[in-house]
């Protein structure tokens, strides 16, 4: 029986694959780094050659390891990073040039152009996105404008763009498609019509010939040649990285969250099948679909979360190793009244102040290195605790536990903290692969190899519960110091 999924994990600094059992269960795993380019100060692109090699070699290894041929995968699901963008040669399937990555600021003036045209309430209205680089629009109408001929080859129907689950679609199989999930990272989709958007496209002068199909998050979409893998595939599954983190943590039914805890913190929350319009600036973007059942989110983010232990070593001396940060800080039972605000390059959802900057509030005299480190595990437990208040004041639905994964949630106290910032359980899951798991369990509803959400939400394991351990008048305190601190922080670039 064919009852094994492979997750393809298509990441922004290398690509691994992870194989599942029947009770999602992880077989083995591959991993295999990448190239990043600094061209010039701001960009940052990816030969999207290294992204397909890298990610095919992943997978070859991971099989012939266990021994699985490809008559034993059931389908095989793709989650990656989004926003990030190539344009290829629909007849050689070769790119035209490097990837624009996610993190790519190149497109920053034409972004601040066009709200200074006043059309950010056009474009959040459509889809649910602010004006900003960091999205697809921009940096395909730059490819398009700079690559010689562009354009006149997109007209001819030569030329595809896609962002990397596309990409890696269409090399293993030669189908150009995206699903709603990577779609609605563009800047280019309509999450009310479920459709590119002719006015976008206008916007952003795109020619809707390089654009690829959407086709449902969940369901064959396709098979792998079979050269490539040793026979055929269903390809099934298709989800972002964040999407498919909040359906492997069986975050199914609005008004449950997850927080993803990597360089920065990724907050999404279900809030079902609309779209909720955000009064914060939050943003709404889809989660997944099945057919015509459509799953909508809403995601925050904040800049500075591992990157902050990381400065603790880096920048400040004061550990050798980011795991040490945990010991160091839990030699002392609070911060003494030290606050950090990590807005080491601005803040992020929901003040989006890009001129704020890093701040360490309430020194004194017996103030120590330790203190530091706590006020640093902090800092990233209530910039949780601005996200979500946002959250549920947008969404209307009360939060009754965050379920955590990514590197940061292996650090038990960081997981304290912001069980005691929230007020509500924070649970870690028993496998926090959970970005390669959702899209395996994608994949695996999409050829029948599950029956339902239902069935997959029975199989996720807690590993372990922090519940809450202040009072509530102890934790409204707490905020209060801690969003005084933050309003220090704000516009310093400016003073």
């Amino acid at each position: 029986m064919s009852n094994y999924v492979l997750a393809l994990d298509q990441g922004t600094s290398s690509s691994r694959a992870v194989l599942f059992d029947g009770e999602c269960g992880v077989v083995g795993m591959a991993q295999n780094a990448f190239r990043q380019i600094f061209p010039r100060p701001g960009w940052v692109e990816h030969d999207p050659r290294d992204i397909w090699n890298s990610q095919l070699s992943a997978a070859r290894q991971v099989l012939d390891a266990h021994g699985v041929a490809a008559s034993k995968i059931a389908a095989i699901g793709i989650a990656n990073q989004r926003e990030t963008s190539v344009l290829w040669d629909r007849a050689t399937s070769q790119p035209l040039m490097n990837a624009i990555v996610w993190q790519d600021r190149r497109t920053a003036d034409h972004c601040a152009s066009l709200c200074e045209q006043g059309l950010q309430e056009l474009v959040r209205e459509k889809t649910g996105l602010v004006i900003d680089a960091y999205f697809s629009a921009t940096k395909l109408k730059w490819m398009l404008d700079h690559i010689p001929g562009a354009r006149q080859r997109a007209a001819r129907g030569e030329l595809a763009f896609g962002t990397i689950d596309s990409w890696l679609v269409y090399k293993l199989s030669g189908a150009h498609v995206t699903d709603a999930s990577n779609a609605s990272r563009t800047m280019l989709f309509n999450i009310t019509t479920m459709q590119w958007d002719r006015r976008l496209l206008e916007l952003f002068d795109i020619p809707a010939s390089v654009l690829p199909e959407v086709v449902s998050s969940s369901g064959v979409i396709a098979h792998t040649l079979p050269e490539l893998l040793g026979g055929a595939v269903p390809i099934a599954g298709l989800a972002g990285d964040q999407q498919a983190a909040t359906f492997g943590q069986a975050c199914h039914a609005p008004g449950m969250a997850k927080n993803t805890i990597g360089t920065g913190s990724f907050m999404l929350m279900n809030v079902g099948g609309r779209p909720a319009p955000s009064r914060h600036r939050l943003l709404s973007t889809v989660g997944w679909s099945r057919g015509s059942e459509v799953t909508h989110l809403m995601e925050g983010s904040a800049f500075m979360a591992g990157a902050t232990l990381q400065w603790l070593r880096e920048g400040l001396g004061i550990v050798d190793d980011v795991a040490q940060v945990e010991r160091l800080a839990g030699t002392v039972g609070d911060a003494d009244g030290v606050v950090l605000v990590p807005a080491f390059s601005g803040l992020g959802a929901p003040h989006w102040d890009p001129y704020a900057r890093g701040a360490i509030l309430g020194l004194h005299r017996g103030s120590t290195k330790a203190h530091i480190a706590r006020a640093a595990l902090e800092g990233i437990a209530y910039q949780t605790v601005d996200v979500l208040l946002a959250m549920e004041a947008d969404a209307g639905v009360k939060l009754s536990e965050l379920r955590v994964d990514g590197g940061g949630a292996k650090n038990d106290l960081l997981m304290q903290l912001m069980a005691d910032a929230l007020g509500v359980p924070v649970v870690r899951p028993a496998n926090i692969e959970t970005t390669a798991l959702g899209a395996a369990q994608l994949a695996g509803l999409g050829v029948g190899l599950w029956d339902s959400p239902a069935e997959l939400a029975g199989l996720w394991r807690a590993q372990h519960r922090f519940a809450p351990s202040i009072s509530d008048d102890q934790r409204a305190e707490r905020i209060l110091r801690w969003r005084e601190a933050v309003r220090r922080s704000m516009a310093w670039e400016k003073c």
